[in-house]
């Protein structure tokens, strides 16, 4: 159980880890949808080849689609590519690595069930057994009145009774199979030797932008989540305050008189200073509305050294002759 919850957050902590397992799950259920699949082969010879490919090919797009839906780095790759420039320049490194990351993340399912299909063999069986000569094989049967591109057709189907005294089907199918098992392991073969060399070989480019782009993509997804996290708490507050409102707005009128007294009047309680810092001073419907086009338009300069000073409030009372009274 400990060792869940550690699991947890870590994916908690780091949206690259979660991108990472929603991958490697979609890798999974690809896996099992194609075992759970039951593949029939038509038989037919106009329709032998469109499903064997339609089942090899038309997953693997869905799945690559679902991939890019839920990956986090799509929506961040898009508001970066698509804001306006305002004060802060776009980096088209930044937006690179980000498809880079996107991508690798999306194609990891759909290459898992190309692999599993070209290993299992079935559809390559069905779509190439027309493709195969024949004469390279014995025990073909001639007296079922059938033309050669119909019986080449049948080979997927191993109920069909021309086949049943004969090891012609076996023997084909055999030959096909070695085939798309052969081009499965050839294409994971290369995917291996790909990654192999891209991990040796990164080190010898410049490392220090590959640092730079890598630590600003990161500052983006962080960025938005933490504008969206004070979003929901400012809603929030905003919301209260305003149920608040309407509650005592409904309160009877009531008049309380009390004698004149020069004391001053009380600072503001420590869960009042609170309740202003959430609200940040975004008081009106306006002002949210002006600060949410702002964002989107003008996002801020990456310049932290601003926020030593922040503008404070002081209300100040004086006399008709302009003397201090009080000032908080």
């Amino acid at each position: 159980m400990d060792r869940l919850k550690l699991v947890l957050q870590y994916f908690q902590s780091n949206s690259e880890s979660i991108s990472n397992g929603i991958c490697v799950i979609l890798a999974l259920i690809s896996v099992k949808l194609y075992t759970s699949f039951d593949f029939n082969c038509p038989c037919i010879p106009q329709y032998n080849k469109l499903y064997a490919l339609g089942v090899m090919f038309v997953p693997p797009v869905i799945l690559f689609l679902l991939g890019v839906m839920i990956n986090r780095h799509t929506g961040v790759m898009m508001e970066e590519w698509a804001r306006p420039p305002g004060k802060r320049t776009k980096n088209p490194a930044v937006i690179k690595y980000l498809f880079s990351a996107m991508m690798q993340r999306a194609l990891l399912a759909p290459m898992v069930w190309i692999l599993v299909t070209l290993l299992d063999g079935k559809c390559f069986i069905c779509a190439f057994s027309m493709s195969v000569d024949p004469k390279h094989f014995t025990g073909l049967p001639n007296n079922t009145g059938l033309d050669l591109v119909k019986i080449m057709a049948k080979v997927p189907c191993k109920e069909d009774i021309i086949f049943r005294n004969t090891t012609f089907r076996k023997a084909v199918t055999r030959y096909v199979r070695c085939y798309s098992q052969a081009i499965g392991w050839s294409i994971l073969l290369l995917l291996i030797l790909v990654g192999a060399v891209a991990r040796v070989i990164k080190p010898c480019f410049n490392h220090a932008v590959f640092l730079q782009t890598r630590y600003w993509s990161n500052y983006l997804d962080i960025e938005q989540k933490l504008f969206d996290e004070t979003c929901v708490l400012h809603a929030r507050e905003f919301a209260r305050k305003c149920v608040v409102q309407f509650f005592e707005g409904m309160q009877d009128d009531a008049v309380l008189r009390l004698p004149l007294s020069h004391t001053l009047p009380s600072r503001k309680t420590h869960d009042e200073y609170e309740e202003e810092e959430r609200l940040h001073g975004i008081t009106r419907k306006e002002q949210v509305d002006h600060l949410l086009q702002t964002w989107y338009k003008c996002r801020p300069e990456l310049d932290v050294t601003k926020i030593a000073h922040r503008p404070t409030l002081c209300i100040t009372w004086e006399d008709y002759k302009g003397r201090i009274i009080y000032s908080d």
